[in-house]
Formats: structure tokens, C-alpha cells, sequence
């Protein structure tokens, strides 16, 4: 058997099954982490199955693998820019979770091609996804998304899922491929594809709650984009200076010295009603713009943040306790990856795995996490699942 997230419990008919099963390979050949996944994994009563695979790996070869060993069993899931495994961060590392039949229902929608968006088509294909899953009684439900992270399609996407879907809560993180911003994936029915997304509607008998979090406050320096290229998320001009220039002047450097350092220690904020939420900068362009990972446009605010300390934030954001006080039996995590670049600047990489490992967080580092119907960056976003009402946790 795989690494059981939360030990099985018992009850008066037996023992139940654990919530869900994980396999991890660090093989480098596709049919070899496969096999590997797939043998830790037997004898589990599979529902689905969510994979987050190193961009290194070989995808036809690892879809083919999948196909094989997983034959007849829905796989979801996509290119990532690092895993969260049982051990915390890791890198290389092809990550399997197997959902038990006996606590979640799925199923599943395409969306492809993803860009441009086709807004009223996916509202009716959601509609139509939503209609033909019928709820079971007593259970919760919850969507997923997985979008390719290169798409720049992700802001339009969440909140068509939110509005059609109403209250259903959703989920998700962007596709990537390590730091290379080269091409990026999901999986769906046996293929790797780009410019993709799939959406996961989910039922379990087990109580979650979402999460959602940063390290950053809002400072005292302002910037107005002055000039932008909305679908492409480029910022030519800001306080009607060159982007790049006017972002460096801001924190005192150059713009020779703007690095993927620099920029994952100092996002913008954007405020949305009481809240803020973070920008992130991709990259500065040889023209002088700067590339971001979500939505930005003329006029739009911008508030530098001001980053606090990163391990505290992340262990006060994984205390999370249900209504009878009862800690996750795992927690599946979409974490930008430009926070898990900032850990490992700051060496703190070891001791932010001990407290995922901790948690028992599962899941992968993102070009983009979505939460409450905003797609964001350099966040923290998971669903805590806590054990149905006879659950009594060790």
C-alpha cells in the first residue's frame, strides 16, 4: 500500500478505509515511477486519481504508463513546478493520490482549446457537468481546477466557474514546468495537454474547509498602470513611467538588478473590497515592461507588499481545527511557486517541509493558485478535510 494520509479508523462494522492513499517515485524514466506509484498504490479501491509530475519527465511516455497501469480509472492532474510529497518540497518527484471510492464521488470536464475563453460555452458545459452529477445525500460537494499555468486564461476562467456554479466552492492551481515557463500541462483522459483545463466536481462524505494565504501587508508606496496589455498581462508603463524602471526606482535598485528574487520578495497587492491580493511579476521584458502571472489593466492600483515572516504565516495558516476541534486528516495544497523560491533563498526550505509534513499537506507548486474566485499569486490555497462525524482521529 501507499503512504494512508491520516491512519484508518475504526467503527462498530469494521474498519473504514483510510481517506486517501499517496504514492511518490523519483525514478527519471516514466514507466519505471509509474510502476513504482502503481505498486504502492495496489489493493486500493480507486474513485480517482490526481497526479502532479515533474516537468523533466517524460510525458508521452508517462501518459502511456499511466494509461496502462491505471487502465479504466479516471487520472487528473498536470505539470508542476515542484511537489509537496509526505517529506515536505521536493523537486523531482511524480506525486500520485488515490481517492477511495468509499468517501468521494467525481466528475469531469474538458476545456479545450482554453484561449481564447469561450465564456457562455463553458457556462453551459458546467451547467450541463453540474446537472448530470446528482448530489448524494448528506455528502459535500466542491470543484477543482487545473489550468495550463502559460495560458493567462485563469482569471476569466475562475470567476465563470464561480458565477455559474453559485455557491459551490472552488479550487485550484495553475500547471507549470519547474521555473522554465516554456510549456505547461494538464491531464485528461490519457493525454498531457496545453492550452487546457480541466474542472473536477467533487463529492465526499468528509467535512473540508478552504484555505488562503499569504506573508504579505500592504505598504505606503502606490504605483497606477498608466499602459497595459491586458491579455498578454504585460505592464508597459507605470505612474506613467517605464514599468520595469519605475517598479526598481520604487525599491531603491536598478533595473539591472530586478531578479526572480527580487520579485518574489516584492509583489504587488491588489485590493478587492476588504482584501488584498497579490500580483505577481513574472519577469521584466528587454523593452521595459514587466510580465505578471494575473490579471492587470489601465488604471488598476498597485500597492507594494511588504513581506512578513514567511514560516510563522504558513504555521498559523495550517492551524486549521473543524467545529469539534478536530485537526485535517490531510490537506491538499496548491502553493505558488514563487514562495517555495523565496523558502529556499532564505534557507528555509527544511523547516517549511517539516511543518507541511506536520499538517500532512499534499499537492504541487504553482504558476497560480484560485481561491474564492480570484486567481492569484504567491499564495497558499488547500482544501482541509477532516473526517466524516464517526472519525475520531489518533
Amino acid at each position: 500500500m501507499g503512504n494512508l494520509i491520516a491512519d484508518p479508523v475504526a467503527r462498530s462494522s469494521g474498519a473504514a478505509a483510510a481517506p486517501v492513499a499517496v504514492a511518490v517515485s523519483r525514478e527519471t524514466d516514466p514507466g519505471r515511477a509509474v510502476a513504482e506509484v502503481a505498486a504502492e498504490l495496489a489493493g486500493t479501491d480507486i474513485c480517482f486519481l490526481l497526479v502532479f509530475a515533474p516537468a523533466a519527465l517524460e510525458r508521452e511516455g508517462l501518459a502511456a504508463a499511466l494509461n496502462t497501469a491505471f487502465s479504466g480509472l479516471p487520472v487528473f492532474g498536470c505539470s508542476s513546478a515542484g511537489q509537496i510529497t509526505p517529506e515536505g518540497y521536493e523537486t523531482g518527484a511524480l506525486l500520485a493520490i488515490a481517492f477511495p471510492k468509499a468517501h468521494f464521488r467525481c466528475a469531469s470536464l474538458l476545456i479545450s482549446p482554453l484561449k481564447p475563453l469561450a465564456i457562455s460555452r463553458i457556462s453551459r458545459d458546467l451547467r450541463r457537468l453540474a446537472s448530470r452529477f446528482p448530489r448524494t445525500a448528506k455528502w459535500n460537494r466542491f470543484a477543482l481546477t487545473f489550468a495550463d499555468g502559460l495560458s493567462k486564461q485563469e482569471d476569466m476562467l475562475v470567476a465563470t466557474m464561480v458565477t455559474t456554479l453559485e455557491d459551490l466552492p472552488c479550487f485550484g492551481g495553475s500547471a507549470a514546468d519547474d521555473h522554465d515557463f516554456a510549456e505547461t500541462f494538464v491531464l485528461h483522459g490519457g493525454r498531457f495537454l496545453t492550452d487546457a483545463a480541466v474542472v473536477l466536481l467533487i463529492e465526499t462524505d468528509m467535512e473540508f474547509a478552504g484555505l488562503g494565504f499569504d506573508h504579505f501587508l500592504p505598504s505606503d508606496q502606490h504605483m497606477v498602470v498608466t499602459r497595459a496589455n491586458p491579455e498578454e498581462r504585460i505592464v508597459m508603463e507605470l505612474n506613467g513611467a517605464p514599468a520595469a524602471e519605475e517598479y526598481a526606482r520604487q525599491l531603491g535598485l536598478g533595473v539591472d538588478e530586478l531578479t526572480p528574487k527580487v520579485f518574489a520578495e516584492n509583489p504587488v497587492l491588489v485590493r478587492n473590497n476588504a482584501m488584498y491580493h497579490v500580483r505577481g511579476i513574472q519577469q521584466a521584458l528587454p523593452d521595459g515592461s514587466l510580465s505578471f502571472l494575473s490579471a492587470i489593466e489601465d488604471g488598476l492600483l498597485l500597492t507594494l507588499g511588504e513581506g512578513q515572516d514567511l514560516i510563522a504565516k504558513l504555521r498559523a495558516g495550517l492551524d486549521v481545527t473543524d467545529a469539534k476541534g478536530r485537526r485535517p486528516d490531510f490537506i491538499l495544497g496548491f502553493d505558488c511557486y514563487l514562495r517555495k523560491l523565496e523558502l529556499g533563498q532564505k534557507s528555509l526550505t527544511g523547516a517549511a517541509s517539516d511543518l507541511l509534513k506536520e499538517h500532512r499537506v499534499i499537492g504541487f507548486n504553482t504558476y497560480g493558485e484560485q481561491h474564492c474566485g480570484v486567481h492569484v499569486n504567491q499564495t497558499f490555497v488547500g482544501v482541509a478535510f477532516f473526517g466524516p462525524s464517526w472519525t475520531t482521529l489518533l
